[in-house]
């Protein structure tokens, strides 16, 4: 349980909550009701085993934060509960509510531990697919998407995973129970266009025999798109993407814009994760309630390849 004030507010409020939610509890000495809820919130942070933080304001002592959270919800009475996720407050409650209905208030924002565990298992499966022990990390993966099927983050990553591995069936197999998705999910699209390069580059011509068709035709959009789909395929994306820029610029729309697609898919991959942290602390005494972004570091190469298919589209 933490003491919240103007002076830690960034730092163990806001961007605590990046790393997992935290319930604000505000709450005044003279307030009988607040403090009937104060033990139970105490009791239920112990049986929630670490998977949300208690934190307490007293709003006698902090009306600056009190008050803008108060107007913020339209609330005017205490005890007030405000849960803060992703560096925002989302959701919150009034009154010194039963057990049972806080309990409730909290699986709706809480992770289940069984999901906690599979978050758990996405970064140990990172560091594992950092330090090159691929099998391991596949198999982190694969338990994180078993307990929560639904983990579609989870499920890119260990697509990404089987893919760079060169297991194309058991990608195919992970892939399927998402396919329909790939329209919503631009990660996702990803991952099966680049499983669609690996399904086909088995029977794709020599890389000799295309450059001849393509020497010979420079508008032989299909042998062009077969030899970015083996660059795809072996994971030379600056040659996969050389290949399709080539098609973009000279047909748009062919094949159902199949080329622009893939090209966009290859850059998908080539994103850097996003930091979980938030960098920058606001000045000391300063409120900020909106939790900063993080923000992904900039690829040059993906930069660059994002300007020439613009160049080419417009």
């Amino acid at each position: 349980m933490l003491d919240i004030s103007l002076q830690n507010f960034e730092a163990d409020l806001i961007t605590a909550s990046m790393q997992q939610p935290v319930l604000l509890d505000i709450w005044a000495p003279w307030c009988g009701p607040c403090k009937a809820l104060g033990p139970l919130l105490e009791k239920l942070e112990t049986a929630y085993a670490g998977r949300f933080t208690l934190a307490k304001l007293n709003s006698d002592d902090q009306p600056e934060i009190a008050g803008q959270l108060s107007q913020m919800f339209g609330v005017r009475s205490i005890p007030f509960c405000v849960m803060f996720k992703g560096g925002q407050p989302v959701d919150g409650f009034v009154g010194a509510l039963p057990e049972g209905e806080i309990r409730a208030f909290l699986d709706k924002h809480v992770p289940s531990a069984e999901a906690l565990a599979a978050a758990d298992d996405v970064q140990e499966a990172q560091a594992l697919l950092a330090d090159g022990d691929t099998d391991s990390a596949v198999e982190k993966l694969q338990e994180a998407v078993a307990v929560n099927p639904g983990n579609d983050a989870a499920r890119y990553d260990y697509l990404r995973a089987l893919l760079g591995a060169g297991r194309v069936e058991e990608a195919r197999r992970a892939y399927e129970p998402v396919a329909s998705k790939v329209l919503l999910d631009a990660r996702l699209a990803a991952a099966g266009h680049w499983l669609a390069a690996c399904e086909q580059a088995p029977q794709a011509r020599p890389a000799e025999q295309l450059a001849a068709a393509i020497a010979a035709n420079k508008r032989d959009f299909d042998a062009r798109f077969e030899l970015a789909q083996s660059h795809f395929a072996a994971q030379r994306f600056t040659q996969a993407l050389d290949e399709l820029l080539e098609i973009v610029m000279r047909d748009k729309t062919w094949r159902d814009q199949l080329a622009r697609k893939t090209f966009v898919a290859i850059l998908e991959l080539m994103n850097k994760p996003t930091p979980a942290k938030a960098e920058a602390a606001a000045p000391k005494g300063q409120l900020e309630l909106a939790g900063k972004a993080a923000v992904t570091p900039a690829d040059p190469v993906v930069d660059a390849y994002r300007r020439k298919l613009s160049m080419a589209l417009f």
